[in-house]
């Protein structure tokens, strides 16, 4: 009988002890970072909840940082900090290519895996890129700009052309509007990721030459357009079309009041938990190494990219939105 349970033991134990191995396989410096373009608005706030929701499920601490507005110069010190502090991986949302490329190289040189999300620098070293198709959700706003505009219009765009993701954006935009010939972008403004740029241009644009009426404005980011339906408020204007990105309280509010027709909604809490998921899975199964272009590589280990998808959202499913995302964040 003593036998018996000895056995019964062992076997119970050796089948037990690789999963007890597995739970505690996380070595006590283990610390990851997300570095965002702004940690203060609600899209960057909602990634940050993804990231700290993977970051309990795994037991491994997680840093969310990030300067507090758009400054591409602040974030690269935001990087060299994490690597200072020997970040074991970091993900961070590029705000400007030629100012983080050589960042996020030396990283990468010195054994730090790097992702990008939300906004690439394909140029760089980075691993791989997780995120919106850009080109795609550009393309998709442009098919519903077409139809609300009945397929002729002026439209001004707010962009930052510094970011590639934005610029992919815009050519979705432009490719969808190709059979719509009586639809004209006549302006691209950069915003400089300031929203006050928005708000002074619209004003100026409904106020100017009368000669050019403007009948629909499209964001290519997220700020811009809640300050676009300020103004076309302010006004008494309601006969213009405006299609918004990425879904803030204040946007969201303003497609309730009929201002913005639609929004292009992104998965910011799915690209940082997922994100943080992978860097964790490249620390314990590290690559053969990490400066190699593995993009070309056909039997690579790893993607090259990973798409989180996008959607319209409009009056017809806002509030079941709504209702998603609070139980999202709420986890």
């Amino acid at each position: 009988m003593k036998l018996r349970t000895l056995l019964l033991g062992f076997v119970f134990g050796s089948l037990f002890f690789p999963l007890l191995s597995c739970s505690q396989k996380h070595d006590a410096e283990e610390k990851y970072f997300l570095i965002t373009t702004n940690n203060k608005i609600p899209y960057w706030q909602n990634a940050g909840a993804g990231f700290s929701q993977a970051g309990q499920l795994l037991v491994v601490p997680t840093v969310f940082s990030g300067p507090d507005s758009y400054d591409p110069q602040a974030q690269r010190q935001a990087f060299r900090e994490a690597i200072q502090k020997k970040a074991t991986g970091i993900l961070v949302s590029v705000a400007d290519p030629n100012v983080m490329n050589a960042e996020i190289d030396q990283a990468i040189q010195q054994g730090v895996p790097v992702i990008t999300l939300d906004s690439d620098a394909p140029s760089s070293k980075r691993l791989f890129f997780i995120g919106t198709n850009n080109y795609q959700a550009g393309f998709m706003g442009g098919q519903r700009l077409a139809h609300d505009l009945k397929n002729k219009g002026n439209v001004v765009a707010f962009s930052i052309p510094a970011q590639a993701n934005l610029n992919e954006r815009l050519r979705g935009y432009q490719d969808a509007l190709a059979s719509s010939p009586g639809i004209k972008i006549v302006r691209v403004v950069d915003v400089h990721g300031d929203p006050i740029v928005a708000f002074d241009t619209t004003t100026q644009i409904l106020g100017g030459d009368k000669k050019q009426r403007i009948d629909g404005f499209v964001c290519l980011e997220a700020l811009a357009c809640k300050e676009v339906a300020t103004v076309l408020s302010n006004n008494g204007i309601k006969d213009r079309v405006v299609i918004a990105m990425d879904t803030d309280a204040d946007t969201l509010d303003w497609i309730r009041k009929g201002t913005i027709s639609a929004t292009i909604s992104q998965k910011p809490y799915t690209m940082a938990y997922v994100g943080l998921k992978m860097l964790d899975d490249l620390h314990h199964h590290k690559l053969e190494k990490l400066n190699y272009d593995w993009a070309r590589d056909s039997f690579a280990p790893i993607p090259a990219f990973v798409d989180t998808g996008s959607a319209v959202v409009d009056n017809s499913n806002l509030e079941a939105f709504v209702a998603a995302t609070k139980s999202a964040v709420k986890k």
